[in-house]
């Protein structure tokens, strides 16, 4: 079983979730130092924490056959967090996810497996899952949940041409999306996505 780590309001104070998801190498306890840059002062926090520090083993443009099983178990620990937030009483559109690099894409493609109205969605360089994208992977309807992409231009892990892929996909399916394509930024998250992310995700 996955171990989530908590911080920020107790569940029965909080009107407002972000989970949090760590990227390959990185653990959920970075994840949470990162909340301190974020407007989210009054949201509880989640950041669960991956077997070996990675939530599937391969490119996240590899086949997805090849990065099961852990591609599906890990996707599945985003739902049953999801699950237990909605039996103690939160709906969809007060929960957030957050996620950088390997976690960018899991949470990109576990959300847009089963599109609902969300309170917000932040990748910070990621996009979705697989050699191609398979549209009988994702269903449901966004409904204007605000979602962020941002990523490099070169980007050593995600490149340009599956970020900009994901995003006309994620619109399709009724997201209003803001990506932005920073020029040589490396594979990092930068000042001016936080700047951005408070102001389009965490703003209200």
């Amino acid at each position: 079983m996955t171990n989530t780590i908590t911080a920020g309001r107790e569940l029965s104070q909080a009107e407002k979730v972000l989970i949090m998801v760590h990227g390959r190498g990185g653990d959920a306890e970075d994840m949470l130092t990162l909340a301190s840059n974020l407007n989210v002062g009054d949201y509880a926090l989640m950041a669960p924490q991956a077997q070996g520090n990675s939530w599937y083993p391969f490119s996240f443009l590899s086949p997805r056959e090849d990065n099961e099983p852990s591609l599906s178990a890990s996707l599945k620990v985003l739902k049953s967090l999801v699950e237990v937030l909605e039996t103690k009483g939160f709906a969809r559109s007060q929960l957030y996810f957050l996620g950088f690099s390997q976690g960018a894409c899991l949470v990109l493609d576990f959300v847009a497996s089963d599109a609902v109205r969300y309170g917000g969605i932040v990748a910070f360089t990621g996009g979705l899952i697989g050699e191609r994208l398979d549209h009988r992977n994702y269903k449901g309807d966004f409904d204007g949940t605000p979602i962020f992409i941002g990523s490099s231009d070169p980007d050593a892990h995600v490149p340009v041409s599956r970020v900009k892929e994901s995003t006309v996909l994620l619109e399709e399916m009724g997201a209003a999306v803001t990506e932005i394509i920073y020029k040589d930024r490396g594979h990092t998250i930068s000042h001016a996505e936080i700047a951005q992310v408070n102001k389009i995700i965490f703003g209200n």
